[in-house]
């Protein structure tokens, strides 16, 4: 019997039609998959398939994620990919439902082609159907972007509406402004002489450096100097350091050097003299850059190296004419970014309906919106244990 893929190569013109509605994310031909993200109507750099590729491969509790591939129906060229999972994975709730496959980053917005996003958008819906789903649960989509609004687009024409779930906003950065009238307005003069005060006193360790890590051969070993600093402060006590994981540890080894290849990733390392206190990795796709992670070296933590670093990032992006804005992928109300960033943008988790006037939809709502309230009632619990 030919396989998939010996069809595919046979008969490209049905490839599309030939592949299953859902299909492990290794079955999505990589050249097509990073056409596609060239194309997308809006960035998601954990979406790209070497980091989503090396998250599905070993990432801790994100390994084994499947792919509703849409395709263009006269050239079976990929226009739409959403990496999900099933809701009895994502949330133990055993009902007919996919969710968005956590690509490490809180960021999940499906793939679609500018070139085609209507077409796109339907196709997605209908491999779901397809796939036996009568829902779609979107994690951490941006709300107001162009990607949800095409799925919007389909579903009011369809009668069907989508349902937010949960929602916040989340700081970024317009790198088009100029860095030191942005740092000025956000800050304010007093903040920012305090900030340059601590950086003369950083100074007395060596001279203060900032430092990027972009070729192929620079990004190894700045990988290795992020991975020590986040180990050695508090996500290393807590347990949570990449590193401290083998899976984590291989999927970032992976990712990171893969990305850089392509010009995709970058390491921002600040440094007093020989010793890196501060390093962050970076992410870009397309005119948007991705703050994956930060790591400090917590000797140093009365100069603020966490936020000297995203200074000296924010002056780096703006500087930048490839890039116009940034995603700090940050929580809600983030201590640290959300002064420095004053951009804001809606993410949330948005419930899609994938058949009108059916109850399993509606059951599917409640126990998600139940489950949402539990998880924020232990989580309210163990900030009031803390403190």
């Amino acid at each position: 019997m030919v396989d998939i893929a010996q069809q595919a190569a046979l008969h490209p013109a049905s490839a599309g039609d030939a592949m299953p509605a859902r299909v492990p994310l290794v079955a999505i031909d990589p050249g097509q998959w990073r056409a596609l993200a060239q194309r997308a109507i809006e960035p998601n750099g954990y979406y790209l398939p070497a980091w989503e590729l090396a998250v599905s491969a070993t990432a801790r509790g994100r390994t084994g994620a499947s792919a509703l591939p849409a395709f263009d129906g006269t050239s079976s060229r990929l226009i739409g990919l959403m990496p999900v999972i099933s809701l009895w994975r994502a949330r133990k709730i055993p009902l007919p439902a996919l969710v968005s496959a956590h690509p490490y980053g809180t960021l999940c917005t499906p793939l679609i082609d500018r070139d085609a996003p209507v077409e796109a958008a339907t196709r997605l819906l209908q491999r779901a159907r397809e796939a036996g789903a009568h829902a779609l649960v979107l994690d951490d989509v941006a709300l107001e972007g162009a990607a949800m609004n095409a799925l919007k687009q389909v579903l009011s024409r369809d009668g069907l509406k989508p349902r937010v779930l949960s929602s916040y906003m989340r700081a970024s950065l317009d790198a088009t402004q100029d860095a030191e009238t942005l740092l000025r307005d956000a800050l304010g003069a007093k903040k920012l002489k305090e900030l340059r005060r601590q950086r003369h006193r950083l100074e007395e360790h060596g001279p203060v450096t900032f430092d990027v890590a972009r070729r192929p051969d620079e990004i190894g070993p700045a990988l290795e100097s992020f991975l020590q600093l986040e180990s050695s402060g508090w996500k290393g006590k807590r347990g949570t350091a990449l590193v401290q994981h083998d899976g984590d540890a291989s999927f970032i080894r992976r990712a990171v050097p893969a990305l850089a290849e392509t010009a995709q990733c970058e390491i921002v390392t600040l440094r007093a003299g020989t010793s890196a206190i501060a390093a962050g990795i970076v992410l870009r796709h397309q005119d948007r850059a991705f703050f994956f992670k930060l790591g400090i070296d917590e000797r140093f933590a009365k100069y603020s190296p966490g936020v000297q670093l995203t200074l000296e990032l924010t002056r780096h992006l703006c500087a930048d004419p490839a890039i116009a804005s940034a995603d700090s992928t940050a929580g809600a109300d983030h201590p640290m970014i959300n002064p420095i960033w004053r951009g804001r943008f809606a993410v949330g988790d948005v419930l899609i309906p994938l058949r009108r006037h059916d109850p399993v939809v509606a059951l599917i709502h409640g126990a998600v919106l139940g489950l949402n309230a539990a998880h924020d009632s232990a989580r309210r619990l163990v900030r009031r244990l803390r403190k």
